[in-house]
């Protein structure tokens, strides 16, 4: 048995300890659990919202869910664009295995030298980097089979354009990050992206994921789009005009076809063109939409307006003679001249022989305010109402400011400007019985309603003196098309350079409709600065107006609406520029 301890007979546990150092003990050890307890509160409580930014600084990420981008669609449901699964290639540098033999392979895979690869994985303090977006799925296989550490891959969509070149202009194209660039895609970018979706994670330091936060937010894929554009239509009018600016050996062209009826846009073709999925190296040449951005001066396709707001006022009939020997005039010191002297012209003949001078003489009896309107209601001098990236206006400068030579010239349009895609339209005049309907690039299916500019009566005056011009006797013969009756007004300009025109340069067109009686379709040509000898917009447009013409009222199912008899094809009419 122990002996119990008398701690009163040990000197030091004896000696007596004063009061207030045993509470100053307590409470020093209060006070700092009370810090202990503040610092706490505060961390937790507080000033959470900062420790909880820094904590997700570091593993919280917010991963993105790509919506998947909307179709585009031709006005039969044919593909025009679409989104395809594309693995992406990255690495994270510091964790990646430096072994030569593989990073070779690599390299080669990725088709990029050793010493691009070097550089992109030189700064180890990079957590992420890309080496190669939107490979292609066997690529994406052999890097996998590499093996290689700190190598990695991430599904993203690439956009693929199944009528290459012939569309492209239409279509546009998406950058890497899948926004629209060019065309509808830019357009409709919003409609056509969709809203992406999200979800929080906690991420471990090689980035696997090692715990969901919250619920997910679900993507929104974006909507389809369903254009107007006939692919197969587009597709042939793009050969036609490739084959005419080749032939023609000329710097460039573009055809419009629209749905008399509707207003929509058939097809939209520009040469020189470009793959929308190898974009590399583009030009401005090869990326500019001709048809809607490029404006010339209309010269005779401007000449139908003229007489017929002169028959609509009833200052003459298709038969009021008009004389236009010896070929030319001189107003305000300046000479304007025929290609050669007439004589005696009726105003249906001033269209069918494309006469200057017989043009400006009806012209010049009426007010300049009134040929003004007429030509702003026909939509020149505007910005066409289309959504569409890059549209212009042209030129139609105010009627006040016209002195008598330039109201004459005004007449067989020199001194204003247009695109051939508002010349097309324009048309829609004398096609839908003097009424001006909006065009579109979107499908309807339904007829469109415009504004009165002529009557029904002048329309159809003008129709007919369309199908004299593009007959025997007229300026654009080879506009003639096996089994449909066409009218159409060619052109010819020279080119301005500066100040003033080149001497052999020069813009060729021809617009024009079909059938004659009952139109269906309206197809606009234009080609830029022929070289190969011959330049008459009869000569060089007309030819690819024809065979636009038959193959799209085929595709159609128009029937014929005259017996099918070789072409003969008569040298036309010299143009007067």
């Amino acid at each position: 048995m122990t002996k119990s301890v008398l701690y009163t007979s040990s000197p030091l546990l004896a000696s007596k300890t004063p009061v207030w150092r045993s509470k100053f003990i307590v409470a020093g050890l209060a006070l700092g659990f009370a810090g202990l307890a503040g610092r706490a509160a505060w961390v937790q409580v507080f000033g959470n919202d900062f420790f909880r930014h820094q904590g997700e600084l570091r593993f919280v990420r917010t991963l993105e869910l790509p919506a998947n981008r909307g179709r585009i669609l031709d006005r039969n449901g044919l593909l025009l664009a679409t989104s395809v699964p594309s693995p992406s290639i990255w690495a994270i540098p510091e964790d990646v295995e430096r072994e030569p033999a593989k990073l070779r392979q690599l390299a080669k895979l990725l088709e990029m030298t050793p010493a691009e690869l070097d550089k992109r994985l030189a700064d180890e303090d990079k957590t992420f980097v890309w080496l190669k977006r939107q490979i292609d799925e066997p690529v994406a296989r052999q890097v996998a089979a590499l093996g290689i550490k700190g190598i990695y891959q991430r599904m993203e969509y690439r956009r693929q354009y199944p009528e290459g070149e012939a569309a492209a202009h239409v279509v546009g194209f998406t950058n890497v990050e899948d926004h629209g660039q060019e065309g509808m895609e830019l357009a409709f970018d919003k409609d056509l992206a969709g809203r992406t979706g999200s979800r929080r994670v906690i991420k471990d330091r090689l980035g696997r994921i090692v715990e969901e936060l919250g619920e997910q937010v679900p993507p929104v894929d974006g909507r389809d789009l369903q254009l107007s554009i006939d692919s197969k239509v587009q597709f042939f009018a793009y050969q036609k005009l490739r084959d005419a600016v080749l032939e023609n050996r000329a710097r460039a062209g573009s055809v419009v076809v629209l749905d008399a009826q509707t207003g929509e846009v058939l097809a939209l073709a520009n040469y020189p063109s470009y793959a929308p999925s190898q974009r590399h190296n583009l030009s401005g040449e090869q990326l500019r939409n001709r048809a809607l951005t490029d404006t010339f001066e209309p010269g005779s396709t401007m000449k139908p307006f003229t007489i017929g707001l002169a028959l609509e006022s009833g200052l003459v009939t298709p038969q009021t003679t008009v004389q236009t020997a010896p070929g030319y005039v001189v107003i305000g010191g300046a000479r304007i001249s025929d290609s050669h002297a007439h004589g005696l012209l009726t105003v249906q003949q001033v269209i069918q022989k494309s006469s200057n001078i017989g043009t400006l003489k009806i012209a010049l009896q009426m007010q300049p305010r009134d040929m003004w309107e007429t030509f702003t209601a026909a939509g020149f001098g505007q910005k066409p109402q289309i959504r569409f990236p890059g549209v212009v206006s042209g030129r139609l400068r105010p009627y006040k400011t016209w002195r008598p030579v330039e109201q004459a010239t005004m007449s067989y349009g020199y001194g204003l400007s247009a695109s051939l895609f508002q010349m097309a339209r324009s048309y829609t005049v004398f096609a839908h019985d003097g009424q001006i309907i909006p065009a579109t690039l979107l499908k309807t299916g339904e007829p469109a309603a415009g504004a009165q500019v002529f009557s029904a009566k002048t329309a159809a005056e003008i129709r007919t003196m369309l199908q004299m011009a593009a007959g025997p006797g007229g300026t654009g013969p080879k506009a003639q098309t096996l089994g449909y009756s066409v009218g159409g007004k060619s052109g010819t300009a020279h080119k301005q350079v500066g100040k003033g025109y080149a001497s052999n340069k020069y813009r060729s067109w021809f617009v024009g409709m079909a059938p004659i009686d009952t139109p269906r379709i309206i197809v606009g040509v234009m080609v830029d600065e022929p070289s190969a000898g011959k330049y008459f917009g009869g000569d060089v447009a007309a030819p690819v107006f024809s065979d636009v013409v038959q193959q799209t009222l085929r595709r159609m199912g128009v029937q014929p609406d005259m017996s099918v008899k070789p072409q003969v094809v008569v040298d036309a009419v010299e143009e007067s520029f």
